[in-house]
């Protein structure tokens, strides 16, 4: 980043040790437009001094100008390259801004060099992670907490990774000795919480949720008011609306690129073919996207729509559907009650990858039901548990739901649904295996 050559002038005949005096003195003061402006005439004094560089970096990021600071140790690390630290914080900084291959790059570097080095290990873990190499991410949270087995950060990150991984049980292993270490801690009993949940135990979450609002201060409390309210009203009993409007707020960030880039997400590609298949004139028509998240089936389905709606648990995923600026309407709330608002509202409802939170779908069959006219369509995908289970339908090890074909057709004609098409469709990859799925197109019936 080039010095800005105008501020020389604010120093006559500018000695580094004065401007380098200067620059702390506002850092320490709190002064971060000061504190830059001082380090900044030093790099522009001396632009080969490597440590007027770094100061500027340091100051740019005390004052959240995180690229600034990765602009700046650029500069600083091609001056010193054999400057550890510098290297370490320059890595740091680019993963902050996002540049997760640049970053990924200098901390494999890094850890060639040291592979003792925990900061190291878990700056990488945290990168692989961000680039969707999951099974890469939890070797390298392993080795850090391996390396730092009594340090808070790195066991929260290492079980956060494991939750995400569908082993919620590790996770709770992990966690229950860091939260006896830890009583006063809001954050390790919240994490503690939402891996209880993870594993229906709403007994257990509520105890660890309610322990991390009591220790909370002030706004930190406020996610864990909404997950104990929802416990209490009773919805830790299934697949808890709690539990997946927790996982997928935390997921909102990277959740286009993991499900699309790592999981090959499909689903609304083979709704938008299997409604054109079964209505081929379709257009105009009202669609409700249920379970919308980003808004990926909103971008598949926005060509047939005249008015698009979305309902999404999760209110992170919602602010990521309405930046798209597809829907003309969004919500947060639960996918039968939105349908239920609005009797005979739609003319399409849309449930992409989003039926497998769900273990009974009479509720929603019934609410599809009344939300569409004679005519209607409601098109959707499911996982598929093969025929002849000792279940209809069950809670597998990802966490998600899977039904027999059987279980699907009978609720659907119980509603008054006639299903226009079922067939076998791959929603997604697990593993790099295909997921086996079905998808279906039902036509609400006359009565």
């Amino acid at each position: 980043m080039p010095a800005d050559s105008s501020l020389v002038g604010a120093f006559p005949a500018p000695e580094l040790d004065q401007l380098f005096r200067f620059g702390y003195d506002r850092l320490y003061a709190g002064d971060f437009a000061g504190c830059i402006h001082g380090f900044q005439v030093a790099a522009a004094a001396d632009p080969a001094n490597g440590e007027a560089w770094a100061a500027l970096a340091d100051a740019c990021g005390e004052a959240g100008l995180t690229d600034r600071m990765a602009a700046c140790y650029r500069r600083a690390v091609a001056l010193e390259p054999a400057n550890r630290t510098w290297r370490l914080t320059l890595a740091d900084a680019l993963r902050k801004c996002g540049e997760f291959d640049a970053a990924h790059a200098l901390y494999r570097v890094l850890a060639g060099e040291r592979s003792d080095s925990a900061t190291v290990r878990l700056g990488l873990a945290h990168c692989l992670a961000a680039l969707g190499r999951q099974d890469e991410a939890l070797e390298e949270f392993r080795e850090a907490v391996a390396l730092r087995p009594n340090d808070r950060d790195t066991v929260l990150a290492l079980a956060e990774a494991l939750a995400m991984a569908g082993d919620a049980l590790a996770a709770v292993e992990l966690l229950q000795p860091l939260a006896r270490r830890h009583e006063d801690d809001a954050g390790v009993h919240h994490a503690l919480g939402r891996c209880w949940l993870a594993l229906r135990e709403p007994a257990k979450a509520l105890s660890a949720l309610r322990h991390a609002r009591d220790v909370a201060d002030g706004d930190e409390a406020a996610p864990m008011e909404r997950l104990i309210a929802a416990l209490e009203a009773g919805e830790g009993a299934d697949l808890s609306a709690a539990y997946v409007r927790a996982l997928f707020d935390r997921y909102a960030d990277r959740f286009d690129q993991e499900l699309v880039g790592k999981l090959g997400y499909a689903a609304p590609d083979h709704l938008r073919a299997a409604v054109g298949r079964v209505v081929p004139a379709a257009a105009g028509l009202r669609i409700l996207d249920l379970g919308c998240g980003t808004g990926l089936a909103g971008v598949t389905f926005k060509s047939l729509a005249a008015h698009l709606a979305g309902v999404d648990l999760s209110p992170r995923m919602v602010e990521k559907a309405r930046k798209r600026g597809l829907y003309d309407e969004l919500c947060v709330g639960d996918v039968v009650q939105a349908m239920e608002r609005t009797p005979g509202g739609w003319d399409l409802l849309v449930a992409a990858d989003v039926l497998v939170y769900i273990g009974d779908l009479a509720p929603v069959f019934a609410a599809a039901a009344r939300a569409l006219p004679q005519g209607g369509h409601f098109a959707a995908t499911v996982e598929h548990l093969p025929e002849g289970s000792a279940l209809e339908f069950a809670l597998g090890i990802t966490r998600r739901y899977a039904h027999t074909e059987a279980y699907v057709r009978r609720n659907a004609e119980e509603a008054g649904f006639a299903l226009r098409l079922m067939e076998s469709c791959a929603p997604r990859r697990e593993k790099g295996v295909p997921v086996a799925g079905l998808l279906f197109v039902a036509e609400r019936a006359a009565g």
